[in-house]
């Protein structure tokens, strides 16, 4: 907990010392030039995240295409905005609302479907659940 409220405080520090070296070199142009960088590099972040939920909000909530490929790509600690970009659908949210840790899932269209637990935004474990049913036809017809 201690690290992550560190890195809150790493990219607002981050830019005034930039901020700072830019007037001590370069005066207000420096500062106008590092200023420019930064709001650039703001208006990035927040075109990523626009199209990101965008696409987003074409699909149904908790749909992906395919459960297991979802599965075999997540990794520990990646953000729930890198994994709603991945599955490019939001989870459908299983837990109270507002509420750590946050439970969510997406479903594909075999009834296959990823749980996914986020503590503070980072993705911190997962669990896949094939149906029954599916993992039997497989067994029983498996060149089909």
């Amino acid at each position: 907990m201690r690290a992550m409220n560190f890195k809150k405080f790493l990219v607002p520090v981050g830019a005034i010392l930039l901020l700072g070296l830019a007037w001590r070199s370069g005066g207000w142009g420096g500062v106008a030039l590092a200023g420019g960088a930064i709001i650039m590099f703001l208006l990035l972040h927040f075109n990523r995240a626009m199209q990101v939920l965008k696409r987003a909000a074409e699909r149904p909530v908790g749909y992906v295409g395919s459960a297991v490929m979802l599965n075999a790509k997540l990794k520990p600690g990646v953000t729930l905005m890198h994994v709603i970009a991945m599955t490019r659908a939001l989870g459908e949210l299983r837990s109270p609302k507002d509420e750590q840790p946050e439970h969510y899932r997406w479903t594909d269209g075999g009834d296959s479907y990823v749980d996914a637990v986020f503590v503070g935004g980072k993705l911190q474990s997962w669990t896949m659940t094939r149906p029954e049913n599916a993992a039997d036809e497989e067994t029983q017809n498996p060149a089909a």
